[in-house]
């Protein structure tokens, strides 16, 4: 139970905070067709995923992953939201978009990923 409690908490805590982070990217960017505020999360979620997987094991914190990896990152991270805006891109006819957006998204986040395993590794190197 308190497993499923860590999860809760950390879940709301990130579904709040990519919520606010979408109205940021808007307000910076306008409104855009292109889906930049879920890109941007998705993004950012990946390379904070990365960085605490690292983070974790170095420092004996993998009893905080339901928490932060489970719950806030996976509230904070939007890829069900990246699928409905690709097929809303695909539906509308901006199949160039879709395909660019799939491509950017998917290789952005892994790089993400990438890069905040490096940093942190950086850190306990």
């Amino acid at each position: 139970m308190l497993t499923l409690s860590q999860v809760a908490l950390g879940g709301a805590a990130g579904a709040c905070l990519r919520y606010l982070s979408g109205l940021a990217v808007v307000r910076l960017l306008g409104h855009t067709p292109f889906p930049v505020a879920i890109l941007f999360v998705n993004v950012v979620g990946s390379f904070l995923m990365g960085a605490f997987v690292v983070v974790a094991a170095n420092r004996g914190l993998t009893h905080l992953s339901p928490l932060v990896m489970t719950g806030f990152l996976g509230g904070f991270t939007t890829f069900s939201a990246f699928s409905l805006e690709t097929m809303t891109l695909i539906e509308r006819g901006a199949t160039g978009q879709a395909a660019l957006y799939v491509l950017l998204s998917v290789g952005l986040s892994v790089g993400g990923l990438a890069a905040g395993m490096a940093a942190a590794r950086g850190v306990f190197a």
